[in-house]
């Protein structure tokens, strides 16, 4: 009789119990998903040009990498989205290095915060974005000022289209 009351007692308490949740699995799934989305966040990089700036169209293989962007409208020459001569003057000048942007760009290889930006500098890479009425002899001149300052690689941003198979 005594079995049965306790055997009573017990099924009463096993359906009135709250069902526990294994919250370490659970954890760790998410952590594992957050990793995998902080890793592959920075797989792909699209870059907007600004408004004024229009690209010539090229088919292009490689991603685009986060390098110091040295951009050209019409009228600006731009270090990171900072103006530093206009387009007029990189023209009248003699050709060899535009000096306002070598310095520039030495100031940005000396102000370097946190990871990502020590990584760019020390990267010795810079994407020029230039508008496509903008003459060659600027873009030239520009290289040139990269070269000078110490970036050795440089690419042109273009945009791309589809490859025609």
């Amino acid at each position: 009789m005594k079995d049965t009351r306790r055997l009573k007692r017990m099924s009463r308490a096993q359906r009135h119990r709250a069902v526990a949740l294994n919250l370490t699995s659970l954890m760790d799934v998410f952590t594992i998903l957050v990793l995998y989305l902080l890793v592959n966040q920075s797989a792909v990089e699209i870059i907007d040009p600004p408004k004024d700036i229009t690209l010539p169209e090229s088919v292009a293989e490689a991603a685009p990498r986060q390098t110091v962007m040295l951009m050209v409208s019409e009228e600006y020459v731009l270090v990171q989205s900072e103006p530093v001569m206009t387009v007029a003057e990189l023209l009248e000048g003699d050709g060899r290095v535009a000096e306002p942007v070598k310095d520039s760009l030495a100031r940005l290889k000396d102000r370097v915060i946190g990871l990502t930006t020590e990584a760019v500098a020390q990267g010795d890479e810079v994407t020029i974005m230039a508008h496509r009425t903008i003459p060659f002899k600027a873009l030239k001149t520009l290289m040139a000022t990269a070269t000078s300052a110490g970036y050795t690689k440089i690419s042109l941003a273009v945009t791309q289209k589809a490859s025609q198979n």
